[in-house]
């Protein structure tokens, strides 16, 4: 009832009377064609449901006339999309028909319903109806002056809940089908990966470059050395570089501009990771066999995030200390070993975090595994990453 009763002050119940006013242009235009046949346009509209592109203009007009909220919160509640299968067609032509029967209904009220008011008034002044008055009872001139807001009210309320209707109809005709909602939530799942593969690029390139930066800063005052402390800071200015040129393309991305994203780094820039860990003072036994140039797009990106989050942990928790790093082009797969001297303090954990997370869930993402653990006495991340179903 209190719905009810604001919906005159609401601007959606006029947007909505004027949808359902629309075809009466059609209407209109046929009765002073041929008024004997008023059912005639109902058969005219047939052949244009079928055209694609009208699904597309009636949607469009139902989101700014039906439902301007939903298209200001982006909710998609009706399509805006031609009709790509028959299905979607048929639903467009009986979309057709019932808003033309509609709007009939609101012609009728829309005209009807205001003439019974005067009538009414003409009653209540005492003048006399016409040969055909509208109202089907005459009543005493103080109860006609009672009765003439009634119709208007009645105009509103048939306004209303016409508008209600048709808007219920549109989503149920005009709405997404069932591929369109499986695209949109494909897209969407997309999305939400996306954003979670920046969080994760974000976690290991600004993290690497904020170890790196401290344990360079740590090992330079200790040392005392200014031979030491000017390789320290250089360490630390060209570690800065990549990390501003990871964030600049992230945030390209988030930012969804048009220029194109910086390449992303690939295992044949694996030299930048090891020289950043040695100049962090860690002795850096590496080993690459193979063509790492000609890997896949997908793992050798994913591998060189591995190889830089195992070496991340490496001086977050274990300092300085000699790393040896294999990475293989095995028989169909990538081998990526990167093993260390497990740390002093018992009470410091290299099994935790996201970081090490995010590695198994890259190598899985691909297919492959990744293993991370105690292994002989020293901490080792090992990963294999398929070649063949990723070509």
């Amino acid at each position: 009832m209190d719905r009810l009763l604001r919906a005159p002050l609401r601007p959606v119940t006029y947007s909505r009377w004027l949808h359902l006013c629309v075809p009466l242009l059609l209407l209109a235009l046929w009765m002073f064609i041929n008024p004997r046949w008023p059912w005639m346009p109902l058969l005219i509209v047939i052949p244009f449901g079928f055209v694609p592109w009208v699904r597309l203009a009636e949607g469009l007009q139902a989101q700014f006339l039906l439902t301007p909220e939903e298209r200001e919160a982006g909710e998609g509640g009706i399509s805006t999309t031609v009709s790509a299968r028959w299905a979607d067609r048929w639903r467009t032509v009986l979309w057709l028909e019932i808003r033309l029967v509609l709007s009939g209904a609101a012609m009728f009220a829309t005209v009807s319903l205001p003439l019974v008011t005067v009538e009414l008034i003409s009653l209540a002044l005492g003048r006399p109806l016409n040969a055909d008055p509208m109202v089907p009872v005459v009543p005493p001139p103080w109860a006609a002056a009672l009765l003439a807001p009634v119709p208007l009210v009645v105009l509103i309320v048939v306004v209303v809940l016409l508008g209600e209707l048709i808007t219920a109809i549109a989503h149920r005709l005009l709405g997404p089908s069932a591929a369109e909602r499986l695209s949109a939530l494909e897209a969407r799942t997309e999305q939400l990966l996306e954003r979670t593969r920046i969080a994760r690029e974000l976690h290991d390139s600004i993290g690497h470059a904020l170890t790196v930066a401290v344990v360079q800063a740590g090992a330079a005052r200790a040392a005392g050395d200014p031979e030491f402390t000017d390789r320290a800071l250089s360490a630390i200015e060209e570690t800065g570089r990549a990390a501003l040129e990871d964030l600049e393309r992230v945030l390209l991305v988030l930012r969804e501009s048009a220029r194109p994203a910086s390449q992303r780094p690939t295992l044949a820039e694996a030299d930048r990771l090891l020289e950043s860990a040695r100049a962090s003072g860690a002795p850096v036994e590496a080993e690459l066999s193979g063509a790492l140039e000609e890997l896949p797009g997908p793992v050798t990106r994913e591998g060189y995030r591995i190889l830089q989050e195992a070496l991340t942990n490496v001086l977050r928790h274990c300092g300085p200390v000699p790393v040896r790093v294999r990475v293989e082009m095995a028989e169909g797969r990538l081998e990526l070993e990167v093993t260390n001297p497990l740390p002093e303090r018992p009470s410091v954990s290299m099994g935790g975090g996201s970081g090490l997370r995010g590695m198994r869930e890259r190598a899985s993402l691909l297919g492959g595994e990744a293993e991370t653990g105690p292994h002989e006495g020293r901490w080792r991340v090992r990963a294999r990453l398929p070649l063949e179903r990723i070509r």
